[in-house]
């Protein structure tokens, strides 16, 4: 089934007059589509709704939504990327690797991503998962944090379990 929906592709660096490219390739475009776009100036961020779909070299992150924030314009400086946070159904690759999770934020100072929420992280067939995972793009690693967590069904609190960081290897 083909449903034709309205997708506005915006290139970031047009929606961001003098935006440096500070995010996960140095020097290519970054290009977003999404249902719609709000430009926050008085905030300095963009908001992109609906079906996001980014893409910088071998970088691709889908969401829900994304806002992009920026810094202020000074005298003689421009603005620049300061971070990005996706929220809703995060997907986001890079080779061969393929972290998700319910929010993501991208460092750029750090160049760093953090998934949070139900994280999970795969490269090959091999699968890890955990509390929060932190992709660093330059170094290709990445650092799981496990956590405590507790739950509540119907009123009733479960017991504490361990949250810890679970992997599966599958050998060649």
């Amino acid at each position: 089934m083909n449903i034709k929906r309205p997708l506005f592709t915006i290139i970031l660096m047009l929606s961001l007059p003098f935006v440096t490219t500070p995010a996960w390739a140095a020097n290519a475009p970054i290009t977003i589509e999404a249902d719609h776009m709000e430009s926050l100036e008085a905030e300095n961020n963009v908001l992109f709704t609906g079906n996001v779909d980014a893409r910088q070299a071998d970088v691709r992150i889908q969401a829900d939504k994304m806002t992009v924030f920026y810094t202020t314009a000074g005298k003689g400086t421009k603005q620049e990327v300061k971070r990005i946070r996706c929220e809703g159904n995060v997907e986001i690759t890079k080779g061969e690797w393929l972290g998700t999770g319910k929010t993501m934020n991208y460092l750029a100072k750090e160049r760093k991503v953090i998934l949070s929420g139900d994280a999970k992280a795969w490269q090959d067939t091999n699968l890890i998962t955990g509390n929060t995972i932190v992709y660093y793009l330059d170094e290709g690693r990445s650092e799981v944090i496990g956590g405590r967590t507790s739950a509540t069904v119907d009123g009733e609190s479960g017991s504490k379990s361990s949250g810890r960081v679970k992997a599966t290897l599958t050998p060649q």
